[in-house]
């Protein structure tokens, strides 16, 4: 005897197939975002760092100073956080992804405070080594410095919307599971300007224009998006917060990069 299949049965199994697909996505889409924000990483500051290490061998550059080491290691440590949590979310173990969940307590406010050193740490290392160089080396060294004032608004904007999207993200864990995991990784996105900007092989406009950090923002969040919009068919809430903090301070970037009140302001904003 032949079973032939109807209409009927073949387009329930197309639903059950497409159902079975869109639940696949949805528990793994987090782990992907991880592990995608993790690559965008890796890839921009490993061959960056190795070359920077060779020249510090060679004697070409000065020794990186402590608190970029802690800096790295704590970022670093963050974005195995996102990668642990989506993955125990995605196997459905949520009593250990709220346990460790407590780490983000401690690991934000710990990146923000060494960031915030950081930053006047490297521009007066760099001022250090101006002073030090030839004559004929000095007008190329002030570029990069210029280069550095406008890069601080970048940095700026992260040292602000990070901890308070965190927080955001923290505050409604309990309440609001879909904003708390999105607005977890729409808090990264911003920093993620730091990788992308070390991939030489990229389009840039730095150091003329801050557009394309901003681009490279908008696509590595790009697939969490799609798949929303796609899924939901409209935009849901998280987005729309991050935009809120997101399109204003772009706006600042931009009008400032580069400007001569804004090279007159940012030394002084380090101590210089």
């Amino acid at each position: 005897m032949s079973i032939v299949a109807t209409p009927h049965a073949t387009q329930a199994g197309y639903r059950a197939s497409e159902s079975t697909l869109t639940n696949a996505i949805d528990q793994w889409i987090y782990v992907f975002m991880a592990a995608l924000f993790i690559a965008i990483t890796l890839t921009g500051f490993v061959p960056d760092s190795l070359g920077k290490i060779a020249a510090i061998e060679a004697g070409a550059r000065p020794p990186f100073p402590l608190v970029l080491h802690v800096h790295s290691v704590l970022m670093g440590l963050f974005l195995i956080l996102l990668l642990a949590q989506a993955t125990l979310a995605a196997t459905g173990r949520l009593r250990y992804h709220q346990r460790l969940g407590v780490a983000a307590v401690v690991l934000a406010p710990a990146i923000v405070v060494a960031g915030f050193i950081l930053v006047p740490t490297m521009h007066h290392q760099m001022w250090d080594g101006m002073q030090a160089a030839p004559a004929e080396a000095q007008a190329g060294i002030q570029a990069l410095i210029s280069f550095f004032n406008d890069i601080m608004l970048i940095q700026i904007r992260v040292g602000i919307v990070f901890p308070l999207l965190i927080l955001i993200a923290l505050m409604v864990r309990k309440s609001d599971s879909g904003l708390h995991k999105r607005m977890m990784f729409l808090a990264s996105a911003p920093a993620l300007p730091a990788a992308f900007d070390r991939v030489t092989w990229l389009p840039h406009t730095l150091p003329d224009s801050p557009l394309s950090p901003d681009l490279y923002i908008l696509l590595a969040v790009a697939p969490m998006f799609i798949w929303d919009l796609v899924r939901m068919r409209s935009v849901h809430r998280a987005y729309r917060i991050w935009l809120a903090f997101m399109v204003p301070s772009s706006i600042v970037i931009h009008s400032l990069w580069g400007s001569d009140w804004w090279q007159a302001t940012a030394p002084r904003l380090v101590g210089l």
